[in-house]
């Protein structure tokens, strides 16, 4: 298996350009190379994922049929950040379908499904405590979507932590003060009837 000749840009991905791999999260484009495998030439992406250490090659046909996506477009970013502001949707269904649901959504590479799990599991300060597995769900899927928006916005991750929890934050305190007012209306209504 030797490595051949070298690309610069293939199926509009370029070298040293941040991508998104479904399974994996955002990785970087360190080269694109021609392979020899049992007699067959193959073309391959080089991606690096820093965070997990790890070197995965994608062969340039498959990219697309795996999911290998660009970074989002600021707009879908905006979406996103929307997504987190609104209010958590838990299913009433077992635990054990929605963090298979959660999962899929974590995997599936798209932006605003992890920004719905993100939502959906977050906690503030004054929420119950989480349970392991949910916890764990939650650092995921927060991690993906952080790593995405740093890479996108030219942030650190933690930088990027930082400003999704803050949107969270501010969005449960938004949603703790609706229920609130919706609370004392209607103990007002049932006072003046």
């Amino acid at each position: 298996m030797a490595a051949r000749k070298k690309s610069v840009q293939k199926n509009g991905f370029k070298i040293n350009e941040y991508v998104v791999y479904p399974s994996h999260g955002v990785g970087k484009i360190l080269e694109i190379e021609t392979q020899e495998v049992a007699g067959i030439s193959l073309e391959l992406f080089v991606l690096e994922f820093e965070q997990d250490k790890m070197i995965l090659r994608v062969p340039t046909a498959k990219a697309e049929s795996v999911g290998m996506r660009k970074l989002a477009e600021e707009d879908i970013v905006k979406k996103a950040y929307t997504t987190l502001k609104g209010k958590a949707r838990i299913k009433r269904t077992m635990w054990s379908r929605r963090a298979q649901e959660y999962e899929a959504k974590i995997n599936s590479g798209d932006l605003i499904s992890i920004a719905e799990v993100v939502r959906d599991l977050y906690r503030c300060d004054t929420q119950p405590e989480q349970s392991y597995s949910e916890r764990q769900l939650f650092e995921a899927a927060l991690g993906r979507l952080a790593r995405e928006v740093a890479a996108i916005e030219k942030l650190d991750e933690a930088g990027a932590v930082q400003k999704i929890t803050a949107v969270l934050s501010k969005a449960a305190q938004a949603n703790r003060d609706k229920s609130l007012d919706s609370d004392s209306s209607s103990d007002s209504e049932e006072a003046a009837a």
